[in-house]
């Protein structure tokens, strides 16, 4: 039992004994800096069941704690806060179980199953630093969840057909001479997205060309030959037509070769895979189940709509009148054959940017009205965007940070500041090149996870890549310094301490140790990969106060030394489980 429940129902009792009164709950707080103590129960809220002065209250409460608490040595009451010293004793047993526990803070998997949903890249560009910042939320997001005990399922919905689809396969065909990834000697999504830039590089002289013969830019829009092609190479596509198919199928093999080697670098995998080509129809039937069940109505000119107007939103179209579903049927019809591939499947996160606020509000309602259980656990994941100190990016411009460049941009960010700081004396060639993949790469996860997921990144790659401050670098560089310590440590430390007086630095850290189970739990609960990033550098924060102030290995006393190398070992256990949930590795050395 941690102090807080230990406390609540001793402060009840304490209630109960000397007053008579009843008590639902008891305010804790971290005790202030300036005052001694561990904890500190608020006496105001308390007044509301009995009337009195809060000191003399908090002073005959802390008496009655002091005389029925053996963990509570001591107190003292400032206005209305009854701030109490727990004894080292409790902070002593409370390591122990920590540090004999191998996955601390992890919970054991329940059958609760939830899908979360991330990256869901279009198969006509590679991916860019917007999809980094989708990759990494979904995939933390997941590992979150399942440390919190859920069973997780992570999958993308791959968009691969359409108009956009149809541009690059059309460029290749007209302009591409044969050329594949091997004779290009590029990655198959780069090679499809160059051929994306290029369809818009000569739309756009098609347009130029038909507004200089007198008709008007709207029009040339609709009217360039270039477009008209594609239109029809989609109807072609939608039809079946064998050459068109066949096309389709080998440049988005191209893309998927190269996406796969993008999410390896990234450190991101998935469970399951949807493909819209199999999805887009999806969703029609279960229309005509809502029309009997007047979830949906159907206008004059045929067209199925959802009124929403009641909740606030507007009227939703879910078909149209020539039969062809819209991008809200397929969402619909895509989450319910989710659960029927998975049927343990109690809801769902979607991993998408903040522009698509709106069309998740409507989704989760319209299947709620539909009748799905499910539909009550259903989160959207919105996210802002990230912002170059270049300013916006656009794809079919080619202006787009890709993200492969981005990771050995990362890489080379990392190897330029360790040699200024001449860190990594006596390692061969291919270990630095290894670790400066880790740091650069931790160094991005890390700036980008740390800032709450709604909230825009402006992400500066040198400043990310800091070894001071709320940097991923600072805190790799103190597990790389932990290691080091216990690899000096040449004595047995594995026997468990009881009787010990802690130094107030030991003290600190066991209890920031503490949290770090419900750290978890409030990072599932809110979907926030930021509240773990966080708690790590505070925890990083308290070992380096603690590094500072209190000799490790030349303490004299020899249980002394092994509680604090043990202290120090744990410490870096929790490093690296919280780093892992962030899908960031941490180097023994640096």
């Amino acid at each position: 039992m941690n102090i807080q429940s230990l406390l609540e129902a001793k402060v009840k009792q304490g209630f109960l004994d000397l007053y008579q009164v009843d008590i639902p709950s008891v305010e804790f707080q971290a005790t202030r800096k300036d005052f001694e103590g561990d904890i500190t129960i608020v006496i105001f809220p308390l007044l509301r069941f009995k009337k009195g002065n809060p000191a003399q209250i908090g002073e005959e409460l802390g008496i009655f704690l002091v005389e029925n608490v053996q963990e509570i040595k001591s107190f003292n009451v400032v206005k209305g806060f009854l701030n109490l010293v727990i004894a080292d004793s409790f902070y002593v047993n409370l390591f122990n179980t920590i540090f004999n526990n191998s996955s601390y803070g992890f919970v054991t998997k329940t059958n609760d199953a939830i899908m979360v949903e991330y990256s869901s890249p279009n198969t006509n560009k590679p991916l860019h630093l917007g999809h980094i910042r989708n990759n990494l939320l979904g995939y933390s997001v997941a590992e979150i969840l399942k440390a919190a005990g859920k069973k997780v399922y992570k999958t993308q919905i791959i968009n691969d057909r359409g108009i956009h689809i149809c541009k690059s396969m059309l460029a290749w065909k007209k302009y591409g001479n044969g050329e594949t990834p091997e004779s290009a000697g590029i990655k198959g999504d780069k090679l499809v997205g160059n051929y994306y830039v290029k369809f818009d590089q000569e739309y756009k002289k098609e347009i130029t060309e038909l507004v200089s013969s007198g008709i008007s830019e709207n029009d040339a829009k609709k009217q360039a030959p270039l477009l008209i092609e594609a239109q029809e190479m989609l109807r072609k596509w939608e039809a079946g037509d064998k050459k068109t198919v066949s096309l389709w199928k080998m440049m988005n093999g191209w893309v998927y070769n190269g996406f796969d080697i993008t999410y390896k670098n990234l450190g991101v995998d998935f469970d399951a895979l949807y493909y819209e080509s199999d999805t887009y129809l999806l969703g029609k039937e279960v229309v005509n189940a809502g029309l009997e069940k007047g979830v949906f109505y159907k206008k004059e000119d045929g067209s199925v709509w959802c009124d929403l107007t009641n909740h606030g939103l507007d009227e939703k179209l879910v078909l149209r009148a020539d039969g062809t579903a819209v991008y809200m049927t397929q969402d619909i019809g895509t989450a319910i054959q989710r659960v029927k591939d998975y049927p343990d499947v109690n809801g769902m996160v979607y991993t998408v940017g903040n522009e698509q606020d709106y069309h998740f509000k409507v989704l989760f309602l319209i299947l709620k009205k539909l009748g799905f259980s499910w539909a009550e656990q259903l989160y959207h994941l919105s996210y802002g965007m990230v912002d170059l100190p270049s300013g916006k990016m656009k794809s079919r411009e080619g202006t787009v940070v890709d993200a492969d460049d981005l990771m050995i941009e990362m890489a080379s960010t990392a190897k330029e500041i360790s040699q200024e700081l001449g860190k990594l004396e006596g390692y061969s060639e291919e270990e630095k090149s290894e670790l400066y993949k880790i740091i650069g790469l931790g160094a991005l996860k890390y700036f980008i996870l740390k800032v709450d997921p709604k909230k825009r990144i402006l992400f500066d790659p040198k400043a990310s890549v800091d070894f001071q401050g709320n940097t991923g670098p600072f805190v790799q560089y103190t597990y790389a310094r932990i290691q080091s310590i216990l690899r000096k440590a040449d004595f047995d430390y594995s026997k468990s301490i009881t009787e010990i007086d802690l130094h107030e630095k030991e003290k600190e850290l066991v209890k920031q140790l503490e949290i770090y189970p419900e750290a978890i739990q409030q990072a599932a609960l809110n979907y926030s990969p930021a509240l773990i990033a966080n708690y790590t550098y505070d925890l990083v924060k308290e070992f380096n106060s603690f590094y500072q102030n209190v000799s490790i290995l030349g303490e004299e006393n020899q249980d002394k030394k092994i509680f604090r190398v043990q202290l120090s070992k744990k410490v870096a256990d929790v490093i690296q489980s919280a780093f892992s949930l962030l899908g960031i590795q941490v180097p023994n050395r640096m």
